[in-house]
């Protein structure tokens, strides 16, 4: 008798047929045997007509490297002050055209074998096909604990395994949702929790601490800097990722703190040392988002004196020719506090989101800002005001209660707006209602993509505060953290899961999974094609590298 398909391998497979999309599983990548030579990692960026690539040495270069674009040399910019990071913009480039790099040094020897890159179509072709592999949470370094010795981050082998599993279906593009280090400083040594604190305390101990009276670079900052985020960048990446362009999205982490708004310290917006912090690891070790014509020059964290020309910091668009374009915003650094005038993105990025929702020609549309649409876990820095509560807080004084009281566990815990979240502002929630609004409103499917939560999921979003969804169900997926540790899992310091705030009618209801993964994203002019994959003990090790989708999101365009 024939063996007969799985319900999971039924839908990947009927979904992907229909979608006109060859099965991935004879497509895997061969072993990778590329000569790296004296690199340390390498993350390219790449538009139409340019590529924007981030690169470390594994000793100081005393003079400018040279980037060759099949030929054409391009001088490296050095983003540190010993020469082991450099900076290559290659501009005026042809579109959908794969060219040969190599970087060499000053004296023409070559430090690395050649390699191919891919620019992508002109914003008016019409290819057919694009593939994602997009993730979130990739940081944490391995050597980190937990409270009571609790692993904090996972090791770099299961990161590595996860990421070259993605990899095997040779994506175009990959999307790294925020959270790339994971360094907090306040948030973890000034704690509620003893066991944090501890654990926060030997940490840096051993690694030691940053001096804020001083600048980042040219200080004993420096060293320190890179000691603590070569190990969760370069040492995760390497250059796996050479041949297949990049968007890094950066989230809360990624300025050396947690969100977190309590009497004694609100983290956000950044204060100024972490802000460099932020910038300098982003200079150093991955691309910025190159330029795209529809977005404007003058939107926050653009077109900066110390960056490459154009460049934004904090929005970005994958313009994939006319098939695809997706928004990605950063929903920390230009967070306000102005009550109902707040927004989690500023009022020039808000408009450049609608306007683009609204008025842009591409076939699919998603959305991707680093703090999650759908979900909430009760943290500050979201856009709903709900919190973790529990019998014993609802029964506790409102005068003795406090951001941190809220995470405490207790029995029955559970989302609520019964008890309000300590600074949250109600001009974040107005935001995300007329980003939903504009995004119901389009001719094509509504989809969000998210990471941030530590969770895998997807759901459709029927109905938001006042607004319904019902004729166009906004899509939102969480796709999946890289990193995330036992010891960072939500249910964990925060005794819950994410689930549905209480505004929002979630269509299917089902609660994300706690567990390691990230997506495969297929896009044709027919539909969206999401495959999401998990992996978490008791699943042993080796199961990683035949990890099957344990869910597929099918998205027709019609």
């Amino acid at each position: 008798m024939p063996n007969r398909l799985s319900r999971r391998q039924f839908l990947q497979t009927g979904a992907l047929l229909a979608a006109g999309i060859a099965l991935p599983a004879s497509d895997l990548l061969a072993s990778d045997d590329w000569q790296a030579g004296e690199l340390a990692h390498l993350l390219p960026a790449a538009s139409h007509e340019r590529f924007l690539i981030k690169a470390s040495f594994l000793s100081p270069l005393t003079e400018a490297p040279r980037l060759s674009v099949n030929g054409k040399s391009v001088v490296g910019q050095r983003t540190d002050t010993a020469g082991k990071f450099w900076r290559f913009d290659a501009a005026g480039l042809k579109s959908d055209t794969v060219y040969t790099l190599q970087i060499l040094g000053a004296n023409g020897r070559a430090l690395c074998a050649t390699w191919p890159l891919k620019t992508f179509p002109l914003p008016d072709a019409a290819p057919q096909r694009v593939r994602l592999l997009v993730y979130t949470c990739a940081g944490g370094n391995p050597d980190a604990k937990g409270p009571g010795g609790m692993e904090a981050f996972r090791s770099l082998a299961i990161r590595h395994a996860l990421l070259e599993r993605g990899l095997s279906y040779r994506p175009d593009v990959v999307i790294a949702n925020g959270d790339h280090v994971y360094q907090d400083q306040r948030t973890w040594l000034e704690s509620a929790s003893p066991t944090i604190r501890k654990a926060a305390t030997d940490y840096y101990n051993q690694v030691g601490m940053f001096d804020t009276t001083q600048a980042v670079l040219g200080t004993a900052n420096e060293p320190l800097l890179k000691k603590m985020v070569d190990p969760q960048i370069a040492h995760l990446y390497g250059t796996r990722l050479r041949s297949t362009p990049v968007f890094f999205l950066m989230d809360d982490h990624d300025y050396f703190e947690n969100d977190e708004a309590e009497e004694n310290f609100i983290t956000f917006p950044p204060d100024n040392f972490d802000l460099t912090l932020a910038r300098t690891v982003q200079n150093m070790y991955f691309p910025e988002f190159l330029p795209e014509r529809s977005r404007s020059l003058i939107l926050p964290g653009s077109n900066a004196a110390d960056r490459a020309t154009g460049a934004s910091e904090c929005f970005g668009t994958l313009r994939y020719g006319k098939l695809l374009e997706m928004l990605m915003y950063d929903c920390g650094r230009y967070l306000s506090l102005k009550d109902r005038h707040a927004g989690l993105v500023p009022p020039e990025a808000e408009k450049w989101l609608l306007d683009r929702t609204r008025g842009s020609d591409a076939r699919h549309m998603i959305h991707m800002p680093s703090t999650p649409f759908g979900w909430s876990a009760g943290k500050w820095r979201e856009w709903y005001p709900d919190v973790v509560v529990s019998d014993e807080i609802m029964a506790a004084p409102p005068a003795v209660l406090s951001q941190r009281f809220g995470s405490v566990r207790g029995t029955n815990m559970r989302l609520s707006t019964a008890r309000q979240k300590y600074m949250w502002q109600s001009g974040w929630f107005g935001q995300h209602q007329r980003i939903v609004e504009a995004m119901a409103q389009q001719k094509r499917p509504a989809v969000m993509m998210s990471g941030d939560l530590h969770a895998t999921g997807w759901d459709r979003m029927t109905r938001s505060g006042d607004i319904d969804l019902r004729a166009n169900p906004l899509h939102i997926i969480l796709n999946g953290p890289l990193g995330t540790g036992m010891a960072g899992w939500p249910s964990g310091p925060r005794g819950l899961g994410p689930g549905a705030p209480g505004a929002l009618t979630l269509e299917r209801n089902v609660k994300p999974m706690e567990k390691n993964g990230f997506s495969i994203v297929d896009i044709t002019p027919e539909r969206m094609v999401c495959q999401l994959f998990a992996w978490r003990e008791p699943d042993p090790f080796d199961a990683i590298s035949r990890l099957e989708p344990y869910d597929v999101l099918e998205i027709p365009r019609g």
